[in-house]
């Protein structure tokens, strides 16, 4: 071979590789471009709202101290999950690793009781020491209530609390509920999209939560916060935090008659003040069944997760839980399973005294925000509403008040059916107007037909994980807030 030949042949490859870089930066661009554009027509949407006065929220309840460790640190991966296994109550190291991996290899978000006291602050104590861990205010309720007033409202929030965590609250939210000694503490479990652990690599960036309360679990502020809020006259009440019910050693019949407790608060409130359930992660087929009969037919809206849905979809219509479901599903099919919601949710309603009909729903996944609400309902400003929501989303997660689309991605699809029945409409997404909003007929309570608008908004879904845990609330509380 001639050296002649030799520098042609090396000329070519170095040829080919400037000609790939050369498209690939093209492909990079349109890429960028195409971010951009979507980004430029969610914050349009979104500043499209704007709310002039300052609605007052009530949110409940409880409070806790979260503890954020990545978990590959705390867990070190052991042979015994390689047998993964869901419990519904964790009792030893076996069964937390077994656990772990379960929802792990699914990159699905869990909430999880450790019966375990001494297990449980052991767990807690080598945490702490881990470098890079932290604590920060943690809990449905206090998370809603700073998202809430951070947007402008006044927020009266029902949780007992340390001193010193009540610190980490907004000065201005008004907390309802006595002082005690020791916060509760929920230890969050983080990882990564594509992490590896053992043998298992996460589909999805998200959190395995556990914690052992003793405060939530009795819904201990519900009576101080009954006094108040009357004269606080909100308009808005945010029930949640229920999840801490979940396989807690109650003593017989104690569970019940808290939750009649709550349904009476909602039901005390004034036709005017709209009610909002925010689901959770449930583990415990009785309590959802529970929830079913006495939280969710007094809510005028409901909120929760992909999976979540999935959850209330499966115990509504076939009596069980769904622990796991596909992290990232088709639109149409969460589409579905909300009209199918709507639909069961009313017909549960109709015989029972004082029920609300389900005038809003709003889940929120990791490819979009879709939100269902009943036109000519007080409900306002969907599309605004999914755009917020879904720029909240990313601007948590990355921790950062602007969205980076150097570290944002699109999963959702170019386009999505409306429905997974045949026939059904396929809608492009645009661009320029990312959010898709459309008209349909649903049956309600009594066999009414309901005219509802559906919005649906693509996620620029943050690449650089800051913190997931908190997500769905902050997501939740942020499209409540233009709605109102």
């Amino acid at each position: 071979m001639t050296s002649n030949t030799v520098k042609a042949g090396t000329f070519i490859s170095v040829l080919f590789v400037i000609i790939a870089l050369f498209y690939r930066r093209q492909v990079d661009d349109v890429l960028k471009d195409r971010l951009n554009s979507i980004l430029e027509g969610l914050v349009k949407v979104e500043k499209q709202c704007s709310v002039d006065t300052r609605p007052k929220v009530a949110v409940g309840y409880g409070a806790c101290n979260d503890l954020f460790i990545d978990g590959k640190e705390l867990l070190k991966y052991d042979a015994v999950a390689e047998s993964p296994e869901h419990f519904n109550e964790i009792s030893s190291t076996e069964e937390l690793l077994k656990t772990y991996a379960y929802f792990f290899r699914h990159g699905a978000a869990a909430e999880r009781y450790i019966s375990n006291d001494t297990l449980f602050d052991a767990i807690v104590d080598i945490a702490s020491r881990i470098e890079g861990s932290h604590f920060a205010l943690g809990g449905n309720a206090p998370v809603m209530a700073k998202r809430f007033f951070l947007e402008g409202c006044e927020v009266l929030l029902a949780a007992k609390m340390t001193p010193k965590l009540q610190e980490s609250l907004p000065k201005g939210v008004r907390v309802v509920g006595r002082d005690i000694k020791k916060d509760d503490v929920h230890l969050i479990l983080e990882y990564k999209e594509d992490e590896d652990w053992g043998i298992y690599r996460s589909p999805r960036a998200n959190r395995f939560i556990v914690h052992n309360d003793h405060n939530n679990p009795l819904v201990s502020s519900l009576e101080e916060f009954d006094q108040l809020l009357k004269e606080f006259n909100p308009n808005l009440l945010v029930i949640s935090g229920l999840q801490m019910m979940d396989n807690y050693p109650y003593p017989k019949g104690v569970r019940e008659q808290r939750l009649l407790k709550i349904r009476d608060q909602m039901v005390a409130q004034l036709p005017s003040t709209r009610v909002h359930f925010e689901m959770a992660s449930f583990a415990e087929a009785e309590l959802l069944h529970q929830l079913a009969q006495y939280i969710t037919p007094y809510a005028d809206s409901l909120g929760m997760n992909e999976q979540e849905l999935a959850n209330l979809y499966n115990m509504m219509m076939y009596g069980n839980i769904s622990f796991v479901s596909d992290s990232n599903p088709r639109v149409a099919t969460v589409l579905d399973q909300m009209r199918e919601i709507f639909h069961l949710e009313s017909r549960n309603r109709v015989m029972k005294e004082n029920s609300r009909q389900l005038t809003r729903l709003h889940v929120h996944t990791l490819a979009y925000q879709a939100i269902l609400t009943v036109k000519n309902s007080p409900w306002k400003n969907s599309k605004a509403a999914a755009a917020k929501a879904s720029l909240t989303a990313n601007r948590h997660v990355c921790g950062s008040k602007e969205v980076d689309i150097e570290k944002a991605k699109l999963i959702m699809d170019d386009s999505f059916s409306t429905s997974i029945a045949a026939g059904s409409r396929r809608v492009p997404l645009d661009v320029e107007q990312p959010v898709s909003c459309w008209d349909e007929e649903l049956n309600g309570r009594s066999h009414n037909r309901f005219t509802v608008e559906i919005c649906v908004a693509p996620v620029l879904v943050c690449t650089e994980a800051y913190q997931t845990a908190g997500g769905g609330d902050n997501i939740s509380s942020a499209g409540l807030f233009l709605q109102i």
